[in-house]
């Protein structure tokens, strides 16, 4: 039923780019969405933060859902609100961060690597759970990794962002490679689990969602 979406997936899988990040960061946006199954709606927030991770902007918006829940598919579920909300940015981040896959995914294309690939931005996955892969525990302080690897190849990072907690799965999205993943999101992780960019667009997407629930 959903064979056209997984083809067009393998098509743009074949236009990711892992390649050096060698840009100075002077903005980075976190994106995050959040879902309000009763209504059938997909809220969407992007959050930039300037170097010392202030926030500059916030953008939401909010679309109808238009697919159900299909693990290795959210993707065309969540860019719509997301398409919406980048649209009205005024900044323009140097790097996204999403709450998703990015090449850790069955087709190479998660959410991060998809929306990189349509927008021609630099993005990074930065998921709290495993979609593919196989990896060893890492060590349990901050700043401990291990390689995730999916069909003996190399996908992402399994990496403690908090002593004693559980570990993000990250991954490159699109025009990033491998290593910059993982000194990006160190380095925007201050005392939570999650990086800061997309702690604040979680925070930001729900107060949204429930702004716009209460005028329903």
């Amino acid at each position: 039923m959903y064979s056209h979406l997984i083809k067009l997936q393998k098509k743009l899988a074949k236009k990711v780019k892992i390649t050096p990040f060698n840009k100075d960061i002077n903005l980075i946006a976190g994106i995050d969405v959040s879902f309000s199954i009763k209504h059938s709606l997909c809220f969407c927030s992007i959050v930039i933060l300037n170097k010392n991770l202030e926030i500059v902007e916030i953008s939401n918006a909010h679309r109808k859902i238009n697919l159900p829940y299909i693990p290795g598919l959210l993707s065309f579920r969540e860019l719509p609100a997301i398409f919406l909300a980048y649209k009205k940015l005024k900044s323009h981040p140097d790097i996204f961060i999403l709450d998703s896959q990015g090449i850790a995914h069955p087709r190479k294309l998660g959410l991060a690597s998809h929306f990189g690939v349509v927008f021609n931005v630099p993005t990074i996955g930065c998921a709290k759970s495993k979609l593919v892969g196989k990896y060893k525990e890492p060590g349990h302080n901050k700043g401990d990794y291990t390689k995730l690897y999916h069909k003996n190849e190399l996908v992402g990072y399994v990496l403690r962002s908090r002593t004693n907690v559980k570990p993000i799965f990250i991954s490159p999205g699109h025009l990033v490679d491998f290593e910059s993943v993982l000194k990006i999101v160190l380095s925007t992780t201050c005392k939570y689990r999650i990086p800061e960019p997309t702690r604040q667009a979680h925070i930001s997407a729900e107060k949204y969602k429930n702004f716009v629930i209460n005028k329903l």
